[in-house]
């Protein structure tokens, strides 16, 4: 019986699997090969493939750990480690392994690697005199099986707490796909949470920050919603949607799987999020209402597709997505959600069209230029040179810009847009010092009206950067050296019975570029964590009892430096 009951839930397993592939997607992947990354059961994710977060998709699945570090985890498939990868942020110690089926396994955030990794990896850094590495052994360096234990879960890199981050990519092309796609399977009988629903003038314009929206009143739960009332709407709208996603057991508020959008029984919009190059995860920022979420925080995610928007993840697009009320006539409207299990929510409504609406002309604000989408723009005074490239623009625009005096600094401040227009690329930026900047020239950089560094370096007369976002700008410069602070060592202390000497570091503007250890003048594995500014570094046999002087040297974007000397014993 209990065999029947397995075979049973396998197959309902399956065929939830495959109609996610069938109904979204034309790939089939393998549903049987890989075995879950930990063995916590059952398990639980702190975050779900393709979850909204700041500028990017989540590009995998954040596995609870019981809010500890040091849970084994296990290569999922037989194959060979083709990157190890150690970073101050991002993924923090990760490993990657190719498997033979054309697939990536990644494993990020972890605590340690196994005894044999570990070896490999500190000789590299050691090789390098670099804490951070990233190196690709050759397919035959480190064979693994199914199930061999690779390392320890941990809190490294940008984590937010103990988990582990786990990926799924295509090798070929570094396609990250849903891992859920591949058997790799999470309890979940909870339909997806729709908790709001707008409309969105567009009426033949760019979508911007000036867009009009309304919203609209939700009724329901438990996977079924309304809009209640007929909703009156005339010339061109678009729909946009608030819905998260919860699994069964302990789980965070997580991404949902697809959205579709049906008029009178026709889809006009799909989105499914099965996989994405991380090139274009970015773009994040054309698929949601961005003035709202810089404004708000709220993640709308817009039911109409930007036509600089370069994500893959949209299908049966009518007009994309953009629909004209004009007719008179009464329209049914129907929401799809679905999470990867097949739980789904759905929201119907009314719509009433309006006959031959009249449809207000659209003026450019006054003082823009038109900045087409599809075209390399460029604007440029006396003081300031402004490049956005082809692919960072989603939209046209209507680019504004102002020059605004700032005493005392080193050139005006310099209002670019708005930080309200997201950017694929960014953007070029050159500044013109208000005056000869001599020697300083080589400590110069931009910064945003934050304070935040852009970087930069001086070049033909202007200050040259390359920012992610508009904003508003000026030259500042960096002459201020980073700062140490010893934690758990003094000059002349006895270190006997510490396994480590551990400081704190910080860099007031343009940030850490480098750190480097040495013990009696031969360099040493200095360990960093950017989450906590922490540096350290681990005692081992080469340094044996006795005296010993450390030399510590920190280094910050525009090369101010500082060393510290300490005299030792162990």
């Amino acid at each position: 019986m209990r065999k029947t009951l397995v075979v049973i839930y396998f197959s309902l397993f399956v065929s939830v699997q495959l109609y996610a592939q069938q109904i979204f997607s034309t790939n089939k992947y393998p549903l049987v090969d890989f075995r879950p990354p930990l063995d916590i059961t059952p398990p639980a994710l702190a975050g779900s493939f393709g979850e909204l977060r700041a500028n990017h998709f989540h590009s995998g699945m954040d596995f609870r750990t019981n809010q500890r570090e040091g849970y084994p985890v296990y290569a999922i498939a037989d194959g060979y480690i083709s990157r190890i990868r150690i970073q101050n942020s991002g993924f923090g110690n990760a490993l990657y392994i190719n498997h033979p089926n054309g697939f990536t396994s990644v494993y990020g955030h972890l605590q340690r690697y196994n005894g044999k990794l570990t070896s490999l990896a500190k000789s590299i850094q050691y090789a390098k005199k670099s804490f951070e590495i990233d190196e690709f052994p050759g397919a035959d360096a480190v064979p693994v099986h199914k199930g061999d234990l690779i390392a320890y879960s941990g809190n490294t890199g940008s984590s937010g707490g103990p988990h582990l981050h786990f990926e799924i990519r295509d090798t070929k092309t570094e396609a990250t796909i849903n891992p859920q796609l591949f058997g790799i399977s999470i309890p979940d009988n909870i339909p997806p949470v729709i908790s709001g629903l707008f409309v969105y003038k567009l009426n033949q314009a760019p979508f911007n920050e000036f867009t009009k929206k309304q919203a609209l009143a939700l009724s329901g739960g438990g996977g079924k919603y309304t809009v209640t009332n007929t909703v009156t709407l005339g010339g061109e709208v678009g729909f946009g949607i608030i819905a998260t996603d919860r699994h069964t057991g302990l789980s965070g508020t997580n991404g949902v799987y697809a959205i579709v959008l049906e008029i009178d029984g026709k889809t006009v919009f799909t989105s499914a999020v099965e996989r994405f190059l991380f090139e274009n995860s970015k773009a994040i920022n054309a698929h949601i209402d961005y003035p709202e979420f810089m404004n708000s925080r709220r993640n709308i995610q817009k039911s109409f597709v930007d036509p600089g928007n370069p994500l893959q993840i949209y299908s049966n697009l009518v007009n994309n997505g953009r629909i004209s009320f004009t007719d008179g006539k009464t329209h049914e409207i129907l929401y799809t959600i679905t999470d990867l299990k097949g739980n789904k929510s759905t929201v119907s409504f009314t719509v009433q069209a309006e006959l031959n609406p009249t449809i207000p002309e659209m003026t450019a604000p006054e003082g823009t230029i038109l900045f087409p989408f599809n075209k390399l723009n460029n604007y440029a005074t006396d003081n300031v040179k402004v490049v956005v490239p082809v692919g960072s623009l989603y939209n046209d625009l209507n680019f504004s810009y102002k020059e605004i005096p700032h005493p005392g600094a080193w050139s005006a401040d310099h209002k670019v847009q708005n930080g309200l227009t997201p950017l694929h690329t960014g953007f070029e930026l050159w500044i013109k010092p208000s005056r000869d900047m001599g020697a300083l020239a080589e400590k110069a950089l931009i910064v945003n009206a934050n304070g935040g560094s852009q970087g930069g370096n001086f070049s033909d007369g202007y200050v040259k950067a390359t920012p992610r976002n508009f904003g508003t700008f000026h030259i500042t410069v960096d002459t201020t050296a980073p700062v140490i602070v010893p934690t758990n060592i003094t000059e002349g202390k006895s270190m006997k019975g510490l396994g480590k000497m551990t400081f704190k570091i910080r860099d007031n503007l343009s940030g850490i570029k480098s750190f480097n250890g040495y013990i009696d003048g031969r360099w040493v594995l200095m360990e960093f964590d950017a989450k906590t500014a922490t540096l350290w570094h681990t005692f081992d046999d080469t340094t044996a009892a006795g005296k010993h002087v450390l030399e510590l040297i920190v280094t910050d974007m525009k090369d101010n430096t500082k060393n510290l000397k300490i005299n030792f014993s162990r």
